[in-house]
């Protein structure tokens, strides 16, 4: 080998060996954080997000998932992204429209029919409308919409229409639409972090609490409560929001893997969850719950009147109300 052929040789690896090296070093390392539990399917589909986006990108971006508010509650999420402490989350559409209170309008009590108007709305423009919105406010970007269940009533007493809630200390998220049903229902509202949620039912320190069956199998709140009333009285969603430090930055090409990745978790855990929901109240009730079916209608009409009450915490417009109950 001539002299300058060893060079050449000499130079090529050089060069390969920092093509390799600042491969490595362009790697992104990225936050993504929720409070739900690891058995829940949000978590497991977050997983499965977080390798396929690894994977689809070659390396380039690690997506480390943080469950169970191990860096938070979902107000602190929502204020680690504005911070950039976290980079992506889960967080219930009504702790997102503390920032742009159209958002939620599907979060107050009784304002989806069903399943079907759930996923109409998914598809719908005024969704898109509506997280366009809240883009415009936060430049954070809402990238997919998660199926978080129908929100029942669990006590340690039986609750068929409406005044047997009056009084009772009911835990509720801390976003005014929850709060708007525990108003429509005479309900004392108390904020409790949802991961202290099943010592505060088990020390008394609350009545009861309202959440989706696949929450309270995953909190074990069977435990400590003895009923559970199947009053679906908020369809519940999620969005998966990303942060506007890491959007930003992403090439079009890269923004479109992560979307779709995202939107194929949240429809995949979305389907689980509804699934479950048919088969949880028996399970419920064979771990010894009583389970209630009140008087939805009774319940419907208490709500009614708050709907765009903005004292309640409505914050849409009436034409915005109107478009949603068109959907079909």
């Amino acid at each position: 080998m001539s002299a300058w052929t060893r060079c050449l040789t000499l130079s090529s690896t050089v060069i390969l060996a920092l093509v390799m090296a600042g491969t490595a070093s362009a790697q992104t390392k990225l936050r993504w954080a929720h409070v739900y539990e690891v058995t829940e399917p949000y978590h497991s589909e977050a997983l499965w997000a977080a390798s396929e986006i690894k994977k689809r990108s070659n390396g380039k971006f690690d997506i480390e998932v943080f469950p169970a508010s191990r860096l938070g509650n979902e107000n602190q999420l929502n204020e680690g992204l504005g911070h950039g402490t976290v980079d992506i989350v889960y967080v219930g559409i009504s702790f997102a429209a503390a920032a742009y209170k159209p958002l939620g309008i599907t979060g107050a009590p009784f304002m989806l029919r069903d399943f079907d108007h759930w996923k109409a709305y998914r598809a719908s423009k005024l969704f898109a409308d509506l997280s366009k919105g809240y883009e415009d406010k936060t430049r954070h970007k809402i990238v997919a919409l998660t199926y978080y269940g129908q929100r029942h009533v669990t006590a340690n007493k039986p609750i068929v229409k409406p005044e047997d809630m009056k009084g009772m200390k009911l835990r509720v998220p801390p976003a005014p639409l929850n709060l708007m049903f525990a108003k429509s229902v005479g309900a004392s509202a108390t904020p409790v972090a949802f991961s202290d949620v099943y010592n505060a039912l088990r020390q008394g320190l609350v009545d009861g609490q309202e959440n989706p069956l696949p929450t309270v199998m995953a909190k074990k709140f069977y435990e400590v409560q003895s009923h559970i009333v199947l009053t679906g009285h908020i369809s519940e969603s999620m969005v998966t929001v990303i942060g506007h430090h890491v959007w930003n930055r992403l090439t079009p090409d890269e923004q479109k893997l992560f979307a779709d990745t995202m939107k194929e978790a949240a429809s995949k855990a979305t389907e689980a969850i509804e699934a479950s929901e048919r088969v949880l109240t028996v399970q419920l009730k064979d771990l010894g719950m009583t389970v209630i079916e009140p008087d939805r209608e009774a319940f419907r009409n208490a709500a009614l009147p708050l709907h765009n009450d903005a004292s309640a915490g409505a914050g849409w417009t009436r034409a915005q109300y109107d478009e949603l109950q068109a959907l079909k």
